[in-house]
């Protein structure tokens, strides 16, 4: 398998190598390292030093007020753009550009292919379905659309199933459709959904060089196998894509709303998974920090040129998009669609198994913070990138994986920690009997972030048969929002910390699935 610690100066003398190793090794380490020393910092200060840890509570109090208050201003915008695309016919405006309007030498927009990427591993086959009928109820012209369904050697007959029932059902659906096996234990792959995603582009990249298409002409989309389309994503995204600078060096970001089978999902699952929505629509508003998550598209010709995707790879959605920025000397963005496409919340057959597979799936979304050690071992080696775009990217990964994992643990401990540790002497004053008092308003008020979410919620939810239950169900939602707290420790803060501290020791994950459920 190629060195994990060694993907990006393979031409190094030995002597260098072992130095690298060592520093993205410190690289890898240094995240984990700087949340616990905050964590375990916090508790020991609190004994020693309970005065200076009072202040640095009420400090970073206020920081979550102003950044609740903060996030909820660009849900407002985002989300007022989200509805505003969703109203757009995509295709009429499509037909009105003009070529001169093209950033791409083209003289018509039906020039541009899509192809479109599907890996699964052994989700139901109604998953599947319903994800190629979001394709065919595209308004879009299919014989434009490239699409392979990718399936896994290791899912033994489940993928003899599908392949049987689907190739017979879709084969000429599309402009191509072709169902692809990734065999299994291949050299230098894990088994994840980079190594199949890659094994089926590269199916695809023969498929588009016997057609002798420009790979500049086509636009890839990496979908999850539960995605569903909205109608007009295709035209929305070639559209924006015509229109881009330079799109050839760029990824094209959807909104990813986790509603497919929102009403069959418990309370806590439901929350996160509007939590999770709302943090993606607010995220389409900080374009200039935006990374390629889950299902988007890009240029193919940006794919074939950095290599495809890493095949040993867990976090493989945003490691593209620093695999591409780093290609390109920082050249290289992430185009908002402010268009949404719906993906299914975390569920089970229980109750406890969906908690461990919510636990699990957060758990592997922090695993991303391996890609910080990535960036910046090649931050490091590419002296062409602005300093700046260095910084401001560094910033912002560490600061919000340091969150990711610190922010709900320190405003559950801090309030009261210095208060029980801080002594005799320090109990007695003023400080420590406002601290509790102090944390708990700012912490109130930020709950308007809490008020914001809710409030969307009624609008953002799919719609439900009419009847006095299902009222009463979508009234429940305001109210199940105040479990948001509780989910935000067990569900963010400790999988996070779990995911930084296998960097630690070096306990590296596999690619972990989540399972998909719906009820019948």
């Amino acid at each position: 398998m190629e060195d994990k610690y060694y993907l990006y100066v393979s031409y190094a003398k030995d002597l260098q190598k072992k130095k690298e190793r060592l520093l993205y090794r410190f690289f890898e380490i240094f995240p984990g390292i700087f949340a616990w020393l905050t964590i375990i910092g916090a508790i020991i200060l609190s004994y020693f030093r309970p005065f200076s840890v009072a202040i640095f509570i009420i400090v970073f109090a206020l920081y979550w007020l102003a950044k609740a208050i903060y996030f909820s201003f660009y849900l407002r915008t985002s989300y007022k753009k989200l509805k505003e695309n969703q109203k757009i016919n995509w295709l009429e405006r499509l037909e009105k550009l003009s070529p001169k309007k093209y950033t791409l030498p083209l003289q018509n927009w039906k020039e541009v292919y899509h192809l479109i990427v599907l890996p699964m591993y052994k989700e139901p086959e109604e998953i599947v379905r319903e994800s190629l009928f979001g394709l065919l109820g595209a308004n879009y012209p299919k014989d434009k659309f490239i699409v392979i369904l990718s399936l896994e050697e290791r899912a033994g007959k489940h993928s003899e199933k599908i392949k049987k029932i689907f190739e017979k059902e879709f084969e000429n659906k599309f402009f191509k459709f072709l169902i692809t096996v990734h065999p299994k234990d291949i050299k230098g792959e894990i088994p994840a959904k980079s190594s199949n995603e890659t094994w089926a582009a590269k199916k695809g990249k023969e498929i588009i060089d016997q057609l002798n298409i420009p790979y500049e002409n086509v636009i890839y989309s990496s979908f999850d196998i539960d995605t569903v389309v909205f109608p007009e994503y295709f035209a929305c995204l070639t559209y924006k894509y015509l229109t881009t600078d330079n799109p050839a060096q760029a990824s094209f970001q959807p909104i990813p709303l986790f509603l497919n089978n929102i009403w069959q999902v418990p309370a806590v699952s439901r929350v996160f998974s509007l939590s999770t929505s709302f943090w993606h629509i607010i995220n389409q508003e900080r374009e200039e920090k935006l990374i390629t998550f889950s299902s988007h598209s890009m240029s193919f010709k940006a794919l074939v040129n950095v290599g495809f995707k890493k095949p040993d790879v867990v976090s493989d959605d945003s490691r593209i998009f620093w695999q591409c920025f780093l290609k390109y000397d920082g050249n290289y963005k992430v185009v908002p669609l402010y268009y949404p496409i719906s993906m299914d919340a975390n569920a089970s057959k229980n109750l406890f198994s969906t908690f461990l597979n919510i636990y699990k799936q957060q758990k592997r979304w922090a695993y991303g913070v391996g890609d910080i050690a990535y960036f910046l071992f090649g931050f490091l080696k590419n002296k062409k990138i602005s300093k700046r775009k260095k910084i401001s990217y560094a910033i912002e990964l560490i600061e919000g994986h340091w969150n990711w994992a610190c922010g709900p643990i320190l405003l559950l401990l801090l309030g009261w920690l210095p208060w029980v540790l801080g002594g005799w002497e320090f109990s007695q004053t003023l400080l420590a009997y406002n601290l509790p008092r102090v944390v708990g308003r700012i912490l109130t008020v930020a709950m308007i972030g809490l008020f914001s979410s809710a409030y969307y919620s009624f609008y953002i939810l799919p719609s439900k048969p009419r009847t006095k239950k299902g009222i009463l169900k979508k009234i429940k939602i305001i109210f199940e929002w105040l479990l948001l707290p509780f989910s935000m420790f067990v569900f963010t803060s400790l999988p996070a910390l779990d995911a930084q501290t296998r960097w630690i020791f070096g306990r590296y994950m596999n690619f972990w699935v989540t399972p998909k459920f719906r009820k019948h």
